[in-house]
């Protein structure tokens, strides 16, 4: 505290209005005269009002004919709008937009270029075929002749190509 000073300080820091003190007593007296005046609304309700009031009202609502409701959303503009929201459902699931090839429009020749000129393995191949495919019996019910094996392999190999040990 001595570096700061603050057991040297004689004020307090809150400061009065001018003639605050003068002013106070008319005020608190004004407010006084206000609330007692005040006490009055100066509104009154006849006598018996309150008895005859639901009497009142349920003649004039009887007398009246009965109001028409207008609907927010009709029938017909529901049905419109499903419709339509159908229709466009409709047309997305059917796949107008996609024309995806299939494997039966692909020719036997385009698959043998195609893995030919790829270079493909028989791993890459034999990811492509299942079990099924593989089994034995498909095999044995061919009959290949050995001059077509041979017409095949003098066409579609070269001989530089194989190596004799």
């Amino acid at each position: 505290m001595k570096q700061k000073k603050l057991h040297n300080i004689k004020e307090t820091g809150f400061k009065v209005p001018d003639d605050y003190f003068s002013g106070l007593e008319d005020a608190i007296l004004s407010d006084i005269k206000l609330k007692e005046v005040s006490d009055d609304s100066g509104f009154k309700t006849p006598e018996g009002y309150f008895d005859a009031l639901e009497d009142t009202i349920a003649n004039k609502v009887s007398d009246k004919a009965p109001t028409k409701v207008i609907p927010l959303y009709r029938k017909r503009t529901i049905i419109y709008l499903s419709g339509i929201a159908a229709a466009v459902l409709l047309l997305f699931n059917l796949s107008i937009f996609e024309n995806k090839p299939t494997f039966d429009s692909l020719d036997v020749e385009t698959v043998e270029n195609y893995i030919m000129n790829e270079n493909i393995g028989s791993y890459e191949i034999a990811v492509l075929l299942s079990e099924d495919d593989l089994l034995e019996e498909h095999f044995i019910e061919y009959n290949v002749e050995e001059e077509t094996v041979e017409t095949y392999i003098l066409d579609n190999l070269d001989i530089e190509d194989i190596i004799i040990e």
